[in-house]
């Protein structure tokens, strides 16, 4: 059972960063042990085309707000562009996925409600570097409620 809430303030460089799961680091700024399991908030750097699996969430919501780059996303079937300020919200149980499509790094803030996304990001960090596969991602998603759908955008909807 996760502690109750509490105030956090993060300044820029702070949070833990560890390897996100397509390649770039991933700083969380919030778990869900500091906010009583309400949210998990992290920045993720991905680099140009790449974006994770069709994929669905059991228990979470997810949101991004596009710090910097060109994405495009898949929302329940539904392909749309999503630069630089733009914000997604995808309800749980709602397939997406999402490419970065410019050819610099892209930053996201994303954001999980409720908490518990955490447990996917920090066990697939332990997969040797450049040993990533769809079945290790798969297998590491399934361990927290994360269902992968279909491939990335990048191989169902080359640009």
């Amino acid at each position: 059972m996760p502690d109750g809430p509490r105030p956090v303030i993060v300044t820029p460089g702070e949070g833990t960063t560890i390897e996100g799961p397509v390649g770039g680091p991933l700083a969380f700024k919030v778990r869900g042990s500091e906010t009583g399991g309400s949210l998990t908030a992290l920045v993720n750097v991905i680099p140009p085309g790449e974006g994770p699996p069709m994929h669905t969430h059991a228990a979470e919501d997810e949101s991004w707000y596009v710090l910097d780059g060109d994405l495009r996303f898949s929302l329940g079937g539904e392909l749309a562009p999503a630069p630089t300020g733009s914000f997604v919200f995808v309800p749980r149980g709602t397939p997406h996925c999402f490419q970065n499509v410019g050819t610099a790094p892209a930053r996201l803030l994303v954001l999980f409600t409720p908490s518990g996304m955490e447990r996917f990001f920090e066990r697939f960090a332990t997969i040797p570097a450049g040993r990533f596969d769809p079945e290790s991602f798969r297998a590491a998603g399934a361990e927290a409620g994360m269902d992968v759908v279909g491939p990335p955008l990048a191989v169902s909807h080359p640009s």
